[in-house]
């Protein structure tokens, strides 16, 4: 790859930067990328892939997540996200809300969403489809006086600030062992423009596909293997594997892989019914190994249980 073997020759961090950067904006004037955040404990921050997630939980649930990517690298990926949900007193509606920044090098974009989901009952066994929709906006901007970067092209010296509708959508089908779904962050393609009109970036279709089982393989022991794939033109298909155990109702560990980008190690804490803690480890198995030390996400998440009976905590 071009930009590996640029890195290698330079031995900079901030030439890496600079290589992120015209990845992302492209040299022409219209690039393409996976522009939407990632996540390793996607699985304990589903409402943030999926509209139709919002209220599954049967209580009141906040969580937040800090992403820290690539560290050692100046200006690598870092993320903040934050999610509220909960089921209205008909148990079929759920709403929600998710605040979501996202920061690399000179560019930072906020994702500010409303979340509406309808559940239907298929049989008596629990099984239910979630019908879900969102609807808000991004805010995409850029400061060049930020860091070292140069670029002889004007077009890496002016800002941006824009805002962009967003409307996405889910489906999610699901039971107390299981769960599916499939979703579109935002149906919405924005190209973002400099004051000539000349337009730097656009943003592409995203298919997100996840699933899980829980397997109780004793009284103590609970075993959910998941997949996450996320789909978008012109980038190549993204799949993320992982396993992890539920122990004593009270510690999660597992383990996770992203093709051709990392092996990951979680682990998590019910610090109470209602308190919820865990944390990720990214190891890269690209060549950029050898210039950052993996990638670091915090995760926490509280609950409310008013009237609700407590009898174990869900795994998803």
């Amino acid at each position: 790859m071009k930009t590996m073997n640029y890195i290698k020759k330079k031995s900079s961090f901030l030439k890496l930067i600079g290589c992120l950067i015209i990845t992302i904006f492209g040299n022409t004037k219209i690039g393409y990328a996976q522009q939407e955040p990632q996540y390793t404990q996607y699985m304990y921050n589903t409402m943030a892939i999926n509209p139709a997630y919002a209220g599954q939980r049967d209580v009141l649930s906040i969580t937040g997540l800090y992403r820290s990517q690539w560290v050692g690298i100046s200006g690598a990926p870092e993320t903040q996200s934050f999610g509220i949900h909960s089921p209205l007193r008909n148990e079929n509606i759920g709403l929600g809300l998710t605040v979501v920044n996202d920061k690399l090098g000179p560019a930072n974009e906020l994702y500010v969403n409303a979340n509406f989901s309808y559940s239907i009952k298929l049989n008596e066994r629990n099984l239910k489809l979630s019908f879900g929709v969102k609807g808000g906006f991004n805010h995409l901007k850029t400061d060049w006086s930020k860091g070292k970067f140069k670029n002889p092209d004007l077009l890496y010296n002016e800002n941006i600030s824009q805002f962009s509708p967003t409307i996405g959508a889910g489906l999610y089908l699901h039971n107390k062992k299981w769960y599916v779904g499939l979703s579109v962050p935002s149906f919405l393609t924005t190209k973002h423009f400099r004051e000539n009109e000349y337009a730097i970036g656009k943003e592409r279709l995203h298919y997100y596909l996840i699933g899980g089982y829980v397997f109780d393989l004793s009284e103590n022991l609970k075993f959910k293997p998941t997949v996450f794939g996320k789909a978008v033109a012109g980038s190549p298909l993204t799949v993320d594997v992982s396993a992890n155990f539920l122990i004593y109702e009270k510690f999660t560990a597992g383990i996770a892989y992203r093709w051709d980008d990392s092996v990951s190690g979680l682990l998590g804490f019910q610090v109470s019914k209602d308190i919820f803690i865990g944390y990720a480890y990214d190891y890269s198995t690209t060549d950029l190994q050898d210039y950052n030390d993996g990638s670091h996400e915090v995760i926490l998440r509280l609950e409310f249980r008013k009237h609700t009976p407590y009898l174990s905590p869900r795994f998803f």
